[in-house]
């Protein structure tokens, strides 16, 4: 499970038309970073075709293609691909609960996670008990690569809720690449890298496009450009190299509504739809073991032991912690939480501090500073379970000093052995 948070500033500065592979669905292009640039990809010397990542021409499919082939990019190999098929999650994906960071009048929920009929759906939904709309999210949590291509197959049924598919960094937060990003609105998806560590600088482009229509969003990753795709043409391109990843990144993809923020708020339930996703690594496809025959020498019977040796088990020493700053503006907050909880569920930290600096005497302070606390004990607790049944469990020990007239509530959340 996952939280993570949505607050960007918008610029459109250039307009610009795109190719007439893609005119029909797509109208205009708008550019807000310097170092990214909106255009039509012709192939040539400064501009890769990914025509073929589109996919397979399926009538049996439900958006009328399957996933692309395991060569539909040249210095590239398939690494993964999933129809969804059956009615559960395939195997790795986990889902997101609770709270959204940026946004409490909302909430995501497995509930609405829903896999069939050869699709996966996110549903929005108001919850009556709740008072509030309830949303899906989930990722392939369990694969992460450095450098890659990511294309996912999908559409919104109506306008209300964004849709989110991105890269998301499997420690840390920045760096994130949002490939397909909309405010709730049916014609218009965006492009975001998240850069600068601390600072949180963006960099992003728009498209207009129908979104209630199938398309086929994609993410080109590598050392020196980001090209973001849809339907196989590039509308994008980055190629700042200090804003762009180098670390292991996961797929996202989530569904979120707004509205106490004032947007992107629903009045019927709506769903984003996703096909089918394919993933590929850099480089050749591994060569599968040679095939050889050998004629072997009639057996001689002997009674052998082979011993084993024993497993190796990886855990964080007791001594290792990580620090979250309850005063942490929310945008930032969740993020924090769900990079400790994925960090204590891959047993890379033992304990996780949450310090909560107060004032000593100002005790409505001294009140809201533990109530934050708490929820981050809730946050960071819900968030480790929902990795999956394998996940740690969580101690809870409160402390609190005094020290030059400030208390500080800390919680210690301890992995257990």
């Amino acid at each position: 499970m996952r939280m993570t948070r949505r607050t960007y500033r918008r610029l459109a500065a250039v307009l610009i038309s795109v190719s007439a592979l893609i005119a029909p669905a797509i109208a205009q292009i708008s550019d807000s970073g310097a170092a990214s640039r909106a255009h039509d990809c012709n192939p040539g010397p400064t501009c890769v075709s990914f025509a073929l990542t589109t996919g397979v021409p399926d009538s049996s499919e439900p958006s009328g293609m399957a996933p692309p082939t395991t060569d539909a990019i040249v210095g590239y190999h398939q690494s993964y691909a999933t129809d969804f098929m059956g009615s559960s999650l395939p195997a790795g994906w986990s889902t997101f609960a609770g709270t959204p960071g940026g946004d409490s009048g909302t909430a995501w929920a497995d509930s609405q996670v829903v896999v069939g009929n050869g699709e996966l759906q996110l549903n929005a939904a108001f919850d009556s008990k709740l008072n509030e709309w309830i949303t899906g999210g989930t990722c392939d949590c369990s694969q992460s690569q450095t450098y890659g291509a990511y294309f996912v197959r999908s559409r919104m049924t109506g306008p209300g809720p964004t849709v989110v598919e991105s890269l998301w960094p499997a420690s840390g937060w920045p760096p994130e690449v949002d490939f397909n990003e909309t405010y709730g609105d049916t014609n218009t998806s965006m492009g975001t890298v998240h850069y600068g560590g601390s600072s949180n600088q963006t960099d992003s482009l728009t498209v207009s496009i129908d979104m209630t229509q199938w398309h086929t969003w994609g993410v080109v990753w590598s050392p020196t450009t980001i090209y973001y795709t849809v339907d196989g043409n590039v509308w994008g391109e980055v190629d700042a190299t200090n804003e762009i990843p180098n670390q292991d990144m996961t797929l996202d993809i989530q569904q979120q509504t707004w509205c106490s923020s004032g947007f992107a708020c629903p009045t019927t339930p709506e769903s984003t739809l996703v096909d089918w996703v394919a993933v590929y690594s850099p480089g050749s496809a591994p060569a599968p073991p040679p095939t050889t025959t050998t004629t072997m020498p009639a057996p001689v019977v002997a009674t052998t032991t082979t011993t084993m040796p024993a497993p190796v088990v990886k855990s964080a020493s007791r001594g290792t912690k990580i620090t979250i700053d309850a005063d942490l503006p929310v945008s930032r907050l969740a993020a924090a939480v769900r990079h400790a909880a994925l960090t204590i569920f891959r047993r890379h930290a033992h304990t996780v501090t949450v310090k909560a600096p107060v004032d000593g005497n100002v005790w409505g302070v001294v009140d809201h500073r533990a109530k934050r606390v708490r929820q981050i004990d809730s946050m960071l607790t819900a968030d480790v379970r929902n990795l999956g049944s394998s996940a740690p469990r969580i101690f809870v020990r409160w402390t609190k000093s005094s020290k030059a007239a400030r208390l500080r509530f800390n919680i210690n959340l301890t992995v257990s052995p």
